[in-house]
Formats: C-alpha cells, structure tokens, sequence
C-alpha cells in the first residue's frame, strides 16, 4: 500500500481544498482559519501566498489566470497574481458561510455552503452572473463535490449526514437529480469531508477526526484506506507530473503539541490515476 510522505510542514491551522493546476504544475491549497492561499511546487516547495480579509474555504484556477474562491461571504475571482476581488454571489446576508467548491468537464462552478443557527445552507451551481441554480437544500456542512469520468454522476458529501450522496448529471445542461445515498460512512471511522474521483470512476474520500483517506469503487465498495499520522484530514486530490500522486490536507486546530505532523500538506507518491482538472471557465 503506498505510504504518506509530508510534501510541506505547513503546520497550517485548516488547510482545506487542495486543487491541482495544470498550466503550471502546482498545487493550491488554503488555511481556512488564517484567511489565506497558497500555491506550492512540488519540485520548488511554496511559491505564492496571497491573504484575504476574511476565511477562504476553496481556491480554484480559473482559465486565463486567476482564482475563483469561496469565501465566508460569497464567491469572488481574482485576476492574476491580484487580490483584489470580484464579486460573483455575496451570501453575507443569508446566514451561511461558504465551503467547498469543485468544477465540473465544461468549467462550471459548484458550491456548497454551511448552514447558520437559523440559516439552512444549500448546494448549487453558481453561474458568473451570479445567479444560484440550487440542487440540494437543507445543506448542513457541505463539503467535497466531484464528477465520474463520463460526467454521468456527481458526488456529494454533507458531512453532517455521515454519507457520501450521488446526483444523476446531465453534463450538457449542468443539471445535477435524482439525489441518493452512495456511502455511508460509520461515526466510529471518522467524518467523510473533501473528495475526488480517480480515472477508474472510484471515489477516494478525507475522514476527519479518523486520520484516513479511504477509496470507493463506483458501485460503493470499500477498497483501500490510507491511514496518516494526524487525526484530522480534510481532504484530498490528484496532481503531479502524470496524476498520479495524492496530495492530502490536514487541520491543526487546537491540538497543540498533540500531533506534531498536524497541519502539514501530505502526499501519497503513486496512489492511482487522477483525472485532469479543468479550470473555471468563466
């Protein structure tokens, strides 16, 4: 079973969202907590980090440079190499704050929100315009969002539930139905959290507080797990040269000295075979 390696002692707060841009070969990833982006090499270590005024839950490339984030508030874009944002969607009168986010083949944006005290969250698709074309509400933590190979599915995690859900897709039309369970994950092997699919269809999934990364083949069977030595993983994504490498994020938190590997940014060499992220189009 291949073996987790630490790829940067980030010692982050909440690292979260780990997304893999194809242009340059790096990998960004955010500390929720501490309001900022990074992008890492893996043959150069960190090479850009930029802050914000607020938590950022999701950082993604966007076509033709730049980034698209969920924030506390909202969806914004950023220009390259700029933090100065644009407002997609501001959600900062609802109640809820937002979490992940993933794109689908043809560059469209989901997102997913966790629910306020008296604020239920939701998770759409949110087109540049800024309108919310919403597939799932009653959102209590939403968290990892992915697409099988053929586009033909689209998996969900509210991690509140303990399962991972599946939506029929209609990739033409970006149209997410027919949502049902495809896993449920025991209280006792931790929370299912961020996610994404692999080239055979098999959905490899971060347990928080259970210190794994576990693999689903597309019919919902348990496969492989990838124990770490930190309790708290929060999810994971393909990257590298040929796809090929897991890269894991971590939290921190409150564990103090408890964990002396909590925070970093893991990557397991050679786990499977991802499939090539797409950048948002907008």
């Amino acid at each position: 079973m291949p073996t987790p390696q630490v790829a940067l002692a980030a010692r982050a707060s909440f690292a979260e969202c780990p997304a893999w841009d194809a242009v340059d070969g790096t990998l960004l990833w955010v500390d929720m907590n501490a309001c900022t982006v990074h992008r890492f090499d893996p043959a150069r270590g960190p090479v850009a980090t930029w802050t914000f005024d607020q938590p950022v839950a999701a950082a993604r490339p966007r076509a033709g440079g730049g980034l698209v984030l969920s924030l506390r508030d909202g969806i914004a874009v950023t220009e390259a190499d700029d933090t100065s944002l644009r407002w997609l969607v501001d959600w900062s009168d609802r109640g809820v704050r937002g979490n992940d986010t993933g794109i689908d083949a043809a560059g469209r944006l989901w997102a997913g929100t966790i629910a306020g005290e008296s604020a239920p969250g939701w998770l759409s698709r949110v087109s540049p315009d800024g309108t919310l074309d919403v597939a799932a509400d009653g959102v209590q933590l939403s968290n990892g969002i992915g697409w099988s190979p053929d586009g033909t599915r689209m998996y969900f995690v509210d991690t509140r539930t303990g399962r991972i859900d599946v939506f029929d897709y209609d990739m033409s039309a970006g149209r997410a139905t027919g949502r049902r369970v495809f896993v449920e994950v025991a209280d006792t092997a931790g929370a299912p959290d961020g996610l994404c699919v692999d080239a055979d269809g098999a959905v490899w999934v971060a347990l928080f507080r259970g210190g794994a990364v576990r693999r689903y083949t597309s019919d919902g069977r348990l496969d492989q797990e990838i124990s770490f030595p930190v309790s708290l993983t929060s999810s994971c994504a393909f990257g590298g040269p040929d796809l090929t490498d897991l890269y894991v994020t971590s939290a921190r938190r409150d564990l103090g000295d408890v964990e002396p590997l909590a925070g970093n940014l893991f990557v397991v060499p050679g786990a499977g075979q991802g499939l090539a992220p797409v950048p948002f189009a907008a």
